[in-house]
């Protein structure tokens, strides 16, 4: 069975992983694809369960074989990507798909599926709260937080080529829309 797909996409620090796993402890029959990276582990992440860990050379043979919906260099040297094995296992268990992706990656799924994809861009609401989100997660400082910002302002140049832009001013709002548009989507 082919179900469909949900991708919300947005600048680090937006929100959209807090949606996402708010979407999944809905009654939606939704299953989170797990992308693939080449980064190091983390103490707290688990194989298969946060990522799959591919090594750099795992990662681009499976790039040349043609194994990936979409991936992307997301920082220097940092491969992300969704794997076709990923999509098919989830829908083989009578799925939907949801994606948490970096903006390029949420449009080329939306490429590449058409009506059958909902590419959902979160939007901060203003630069400035997105610098303050970020400076209160305290995983970045100085240059990092430099670049992340310099993302989101060209990733949310991308925005309006989504299919719906949810802008996250208050949470509790946020999750009313995005359960209210995914729902629509799925019926």
């Amino acid at each position: 069975m082919q179900g469909k797909l949900i991708v919300l996409s947005a600048p680090s620090g937006t929100g959209k992983t807090t949606l996402v796993k708010y979407l999944l402890q809905q009654d939606l029959k939704l299953a989170f694809s797990v992308s693939a990276c080449n980064r190091e582990k983390r103490p707290h992440e688990k194989e298969g369960k946060d990522y799959y860990f591919l090594s750099t050379t795992e990662f681009k043979k499976k790039i040349r074989n043609g194994e990936f919906v979409e991936w992307e260099e997301v920082y220097p040297d940092q491969l992300y990507g969704t794997l076709k094995s990923e999509v098919e296992r989830i829908w083989s268990r009578g799925l939907n798909v949801i994606f948490d992706v970096d903006v390029i990656g949420g449009l080329n799924i939306k490429k590449q599926y058409g009506n059958r994809a909902l590419a959902i861009f979160i939007m901060p609401p203003s630069i400035k709260e997105l610098q303050n989100r970020l400076l209160k997660r305290s995983t970045e400082t100085g240059s990092k937080l430099r670049t992340r910002i310099a993302k989101a302002r060209a990733e949310m140049k991308y925005a309006p080529e989504f299919d719906v832009i949810i802008v996250n001013k208050d949470l509790e709002t946020a999750k009313k829309e995005v359960l209210l548009t995914v729902s629509e989507f799925l019926k």
